[in-house]
């Protein structure tokens, strides 16, 4: 793996001065087309919470220990979307899989988190704390990125949900907005809030963002259908109408992206994915709405989805083996799955420790072989730009064992 190159525009300005060449003249074309493709840049994290199951995600089909491990939870060969010999996509991640083959969409089948405690409220705040350990900060990760940019190529944060998650929260003020909120639709009502927080140092920038917000939302849902019509993916909405509404909102999270001066950061949270009983039928449904999320960003971001990485990930994967109820229970490693036409084209990211029975963690759970705050250092570093020595102090303190996973970009 191997550290990005960075030299931002002060640094070669200062090195012109110091050489006695034209500021104006030095390699404006370039370094200005180079901050200019940084700045169109996006990244968009799904968090799938209670535990997607990694081995339904991308089950690998070919490793000779899966179908015995696995039994009736195991996807058969012939059924699943193949991705190379090993593995496969599971049959409901039909957009992700057209995606794959255009060398869009790669799987990282063995990735955790450090929390081994698998308790869903621990797991998710070290995921979405960047920490190594449990409630050590009151600050997400994404938002800690956010402060790190440079003040050529400043980027906005939007959370999409009914509250701001953890990844989110920080000293950065991200906007939020909530599918299938209703929208103010009187000019009175804001005017007279801007009016009256017009001096307050904190409320009056927390408002204007906020009404930014609903313009976007407005103009996003309005690009959508005539009537501006958006459904959220409620849980146990089956079917065609589930599918069309997770499409929608991932067309409309495209939509605030792709509007000028929108936020190049996004954190949206899909909730269900704790299948303790009947597992085969709740995954497929869940999945189907993942993929379809996935295919309204996909469409709805238009050229931009060439500057845009996705990256789906989960608090920690299940148990390999099927409890007595049809589902598994709270495991170790998962299934990330990284979508975008920024992606480069390649194999799977990390390695496969397989299922054979003493490869599996504490003989019960698939192995991690790659910790996820390598990932998220990666795509922060390679495709947003960051510098590394902020994410290694700043973003990601103590955290030299994760390695920058290089070279996605």
């Amino acid at each position: 793996m191997t550290a990005h190159p960075m030299i931002n525009r002060r640094q070669a300005l200062a090195a012109a001065a110091g050489l006695g060449l034209s500021v104006t003249f030095l390699g404006r074309p370039a370094l200005a087309d180079r901050d200019s493709a940084l700045d169109r840049r996006k990244l968009v994290v799904v968090i799938c919470r209670g535990g997607m199951d990694g081995l339904s995600v991308s089950p690998p089909v070919g490793d000779p220990h899966y179908q015995t491990l696995r039994r009736d939870l195991a996807i058969r060969k012939e059924d699943g979307l193949k991705l190379d010999g090993t593995f496969a996509l599971h049959p409901a991640l039909t957009a992700v899989h057209a995606l794959a083959l255009q060398g869009q969409a790669r799987i990282a089948p063995a990735v955790a988190s450090p929390d081994r405690a698998r308790s869903h409220f621990e797991a998710q705040d070290v995921l979405e704390s960047g920490s190594a350990q449990v409630y050590a900060t009151t600050s997400g990760w994404l938002n800690r990125a956010l402060e790190t940019f440079p003040a050529s190529g400043k980027a906005g944060g939007l959370s999409v949900g009914a509250t701001t998650p953890l990844i989110l929260r920080g000293k950065v003020q991200a906007a939020s907005w909530s599918p299938g909120r209703s929208v103010e639709d009187s000019p009175r009502l804001p005017g007279l809030l801007q009016d009256l927080y017009r001096n307050d140092p904190l409320m009056g920038p927390a408002l204007a963002r906020g009404l930014e917000t609903e313009a976007m939302a407005q103009t996003a849902l309005g690009a959508l259908s005539p009537a501006g019509g958006m459904m959220a993916p409620a849980p146990g909405r089956g079917g065609r109408e589930g599918r069309e509404a997770a499409r929608k909102l991932g067309a409309t999270l495209a939509g605030f992206l792709v509007q000028e001066g929108g936020p190049r950061i996004a954190a949206l949270s899909l909730d269900g994915w704790d299948t303790h009983a009947g597992q085969n039928g709740q995954i497929a449904t869940r999945l189907a709405y993942l993929d379809s999320v996935l295919a309204g960003l996909n469409t709805g971001l238009g050229a931009e989805w060439q500057n845009t990485v996705v990256l789906t990930v989960t608090e920690f994967g299940r148990t390999a083996r099927a409890n007595g109820t049809g589902g598994t229970d709270h495991g170790t490693a998962s299934t990330a799955l990284l979508l975008g036409g920024a992606l480069k084209p390649g194999g799977i990211i990390g390695d496969w420790p397989g299922l054979a029975p003493t490869a599996l963690f504490e003989n019960r759970d698939l192995a991690p072989t790659l910790d996820l705050r390598g990932l998220f250092k990666g795509l922060l570093g390679d495709h947003l730009g960051l510098d590394r020595a902020a994410l290694e102090s700043r973003v990601f303190p103590g955290s030299p064992e994760a390695r920058a996973v290089t070279g996605l970009v």
